[in-house]
């Protein structure tokens, strides 16, 4: 008995069952097992297929512009000259790479050089900082502004822009939709009567309310100190994206539970209690699925906002990386591209968070 290890000993007693629960613990391991294989191993090959494909796109392409290149070398300048940029490419010289779809490597090393670049700009953002606040208080004390640093942003810091333009939209979208779609779904006089703006107004470009957003603001902020730009991108934005969060909240108020209002009747509920205790939470999940879609279309008219109006922030990156045409030019969009789509899903997933956290099952 004492040389009797701990798995004989957990089977001691089960007699011609043991067996059979050895099958059963096998069987659970090998389910287990392939339950991995689908939620892990699946993904990581999906992801290297894709990174595969990629590569195998982005030689393609190369191949065909530098054929391309040296085929008008030839007809333009003759045959040396058309040597001379074949065995530069082959080399692999920068000036003679073909500006056509990025490797994944040349991405991850654009990516390298963006924070390398952020990295630098924010030590020399410090530095001025640095240099300049005993000049800037005195300039305080004497009610007179201060000295801004005003140098380019980095990657990073227009990353953080756009999310601050975004939750401004965004914000501004839930202040205007709910209250608007708590009203039409309390009343169907009121719901008919204005169904027709917001088929009308839904949707309309996201061009179009930059343009009338822009003509507003630039007059009646004419006289005021304020970053413009800011205003106009993040109203346009609110502007934009509130119209599933107005559609679903008015439909998840009108949807609640006859029910539940009979039962706010019998207990006398004033308007404010019935629509905090009873309508509200009945209708949370209507819009939170109305929010998810506000904040994924804020993030995306975000983008083509700020390309258009050439407002700081990542769609302002983009247009100039894509208008710079340097030699990583492509690399960086696609490093954008990524970090937008990323940034996009997290936004997402964390509505769904609150989501769970805030509502009820049925």
């Amino acid at each position: 008995m004492k040389t009797m290890t701990i798995k004989t000993v957990k089977f001691i007693g089960l007699g011609y069952l043991e067996p059979l629960i050895r099958l059963i613990a096998g069987e659970e391991v090998k389910k287990n097992a392939k339950e991995a294989f689908k939620k892990i191993m699946i993904p990581l090959l999906s992801v290297f297929f894709f990174i595969l494909l990629w590569q195998s796109f982005s030689d393609y392409l190369n191949n065909v512009e530098s054929e391309m290149k040296i085929e008008k070398a030839l007809q333009d300048q003759g045959p040396e000259a058309a040597k001379k940029l074949e065995e530069c490419i082959a080399s692999g010289d920068i000036s003679c790479r073909p500006n056509s779809l990025p490797s994944p490597l040349m991405v991850v090393g654009a990516l390298g050089k963006l924070w390398d670049d952020h990295l630098l700009l924010s030590s020399k953002k410090a530095d001025f900082i640095q240099q300049y606040a005993a000049v800037n208080e005195e300039r305080l004390a004497k009610g007179e502004t201060e000295i801004k640093y005003t140098g380019r942003p980095s990657f990073v810091d227009q990353i953080f822009t756009s999310l601050k333009t975004v939750f401004a939209g965004f914000l501004l979208s839930i202040i205007i939709a709910i209250p608007m779609g708590i009203l039409l779904g309390l009343s169907e006089t009121l719901r008919t009567s204005f169904n027709w703006i917001v088929q009308i107004f839904k949707p309309v470009s996201p061009v179009v309310w930059l343009l009338l957003v822009s003509m507003i603001v630039k007059t009646i902020l004419a006289n005021v100190d304020v970053e413009k730009s800011f205003v106009i991108s993040f109203i346009s934005v609110g502007l934009c994206s509130m119209w599933a969060t107005l559609v679903n909240t008015s439909a998840g108020v009108s949807s609640v539970d006859k029910d539940y209002i009979n039962v706010a009747k019998v207990l006398q509920l004033g308007t404010y209690q019935k629509i905090f205790k009873i309508i509200l939470p009945s209708s949370f999940p209507m819009i939170f699925t109305g929010l998810r879609i506000t904040l994924s279309v804020a993030w995306m008219v975000l983008i083509a906002i700020e390309l258009l109006a050439q407002s700081p922030g990542l769609g302002s990156f983009v247009w100039e990386e894509f208008q710079n045409g340097s030699s990583d030019s492509n690399s960086k969009i696609i490093v954008a591209m990524f970090v937008i789509g990323l940034i996009g899903f997290m936004l997402d997933r964390i509505m769904m968070i609150f989501q769970k956290l805030l509502t009820f099952n049925n």
